[in-house]
């Protein structure tokens, strides 16, 4: 089922084909200099059915007054000279391309459903990614100003009935004392020779992605070491400054990042984002280093247990993640920016070393990855745990916070939608004059 699903989601980007067979096109709506034709229609039927969505006898006239609303977004966004740069549509198209691929299985697999090469697939795709990119950027400025006061959200809450009260799973606040092993430098030495070695080999004519797939330690080794096209905001700063560097097909010289050690293929640069290839190594720990650094961790964790120092003390005095350190090891969930965590939302090793733990009890040290894929070592203090619960507002006012500046922003769109409903030309076929619309404009006398 899932995989029907994916594939009815692509076929809403392939205009006019609905599952091989073509659909005989006509226009059924105008909003401005926008048209919805009838495939589009069809194509979103088709997925929400593949997806299991219920679908009532007037499905398709819901279907088209979102498409409608779409639509009066793209052509405000027009009136507003609200621009998209195309290095912004190609990282969207490639993200999507590469989650349906996952999903499928692989690239040749969604090519031969398709029977198209996947450049083929991308171009279909582009102009549906581009008005949705143009509809989330025109949404988020028409609510950009919308704030709630602490009375908005107490009285949110207030009128929530007791179902629509969200439940929150258990969640925990922890701190950390990390430590890197140390690397030898003997170590550092033979990594940097063995991609020495591939450098010369690529240069004498082997295949780069070859190579990686062989050699690469990073995850995308199983793609040939190609990254897709990012910014330079979204890469490591030393890789960035070596890629956008380079010319195209021109090979790099180790390059040191924060993830490892780097050798850095172009492949090709549009605007202000590259898409490169790269064989990713990481120096390999000598074992008596790992051993020494458990040990001042066990050292350190049964001083803590003894009361004979802080914590936080030692967090910041030992613990080589500057970010967690200065604030005495407190972490922070880069999802939501708050001290909690579920416990699924931890890496798999902390998730093992805390399941069992009782609260203000520490771990004794683990093997654990940083958010680079790092080797690192950890004890962990677990400060606080919560109860599954429904929300409340002295425990979860943050969540409540959002769900009610959700509900005053849907609120403002509304209006929004209303006045230019009123204020744009729309026409719409009269095989959908018996429609009826959430909103009443859409059909005008």
């Amino acid at each position: 089922m899932k995989r029907i699903a994916i594939l009815a989601t692509l076929m809403v980007c392939s205009v006019g084909i609905v599952s091989g067979q073509m659909v005989l096109d006509r226009i059924v709506a105008v909003v401005g200099d926008h048209r919805i034709i009838q495939s589009e229609i069809e194509t979103q039927y088709l997925q929400n059915k593949a997806q299991g969505v219920p679908m009532q006898e007037d499905a398709k006239c819901g279907i088209l007054e979102d498409f409608l609303s779409q639509k009066l977004l793209v052509n405000q966004a027009e009136i507003d000279s609200i621009e998209i740069s195309p290095s912004e549509v190609e990282m969207e198209l490639d993200g999507r391309l590469q989650y349906f691929i996952g999903m499928i299985g692989s690239q040749e697999a969604l090519e031969e459903y398709f029977g198209k090469n996947i450049l083929q697939i991308k171009e279909d795709m582009r102009v549906a990614v581009h008005e949705s990119i143009i509809t989330r950027r025109m949404q988020g400025n028409i609510t950009s100003d919308v704030r709630v006061t602490p009375s908005e959200v107490k009285d949110y809450y207030n009128r929530l009935s007791k179902d629509s009260i969200p439940y929150i799973d258990s969640r925990i606040e922890i701190s950390q004392i990390a430590m890197y092993p140390k690397v030898e430098e003997a170590a550092v030495y033979r990594m940097k020779q063995q991609l020495l070695d591939l450098r010369k080999r690529i240069l004498d004519g082997e295949k780069f992605s070859t190579l990686a797939v062989l050699y690469s330690e990073g995850p995308s080794a199983s793609k040939g070491g190609e990254i897709g096209f990012l910014g330079k905001g979204e890469l490591d700063p030393a890789y960035a400054k070596a890629a956008f560097s380079l010319k195209k097909d021109g090979i790099s010289t180790i390059v040191e990042s924060s993830f490892g050690f780097h050798i850095i293929q172009l492949i090709e640069r549009r605007d202000d984002r590259v898409n490169t290839r790269h064989i990713l190594m990481k120096p390999k720990i000598d074992p008596q280093s790992t051993t020494f650094t458990i040990r001042k961790l066990d050292s350190i964790a049964s001083l803590i247990r003894k009361d004979t120092v802080d914590f936080k003390l030692a967090a910041r005095i030992y613990s080589h993640d500057k970010n967690t350190a200065v604030n005495g090891g407190i972490m922070v969930n880069p999802m939501d920016n708050t001290t909690q965590f579920e416990l699924d939302e931890l890496q798999p090793a902390e998730f093992v070393a805390l399941r069992d733990l009782n609260v203000n009890e520490i771990t004794d040290p683990f093997k654990s990855e940083d958010e680079n894929g790092k080797e690192v070592y950890k004890v962990i203090l677990l400060q606080n745990r919560t109860r599954p619960h429904r929300a409340n507002l002295k425990d979860d006012y943050i969540v409540l916070k959002e769900m009610s500046l959700g509900e005053k922003k849907d609120k403002v769109y509304l209006i929004w939608l209303d006045e230019k409903i009123q204020e744009t030309y729309i026409s719409i076929d009269n095989s959908f004059a018996g429609c009826e619309f959430q909103k009443k404009g859409w059909i005008k006398n």
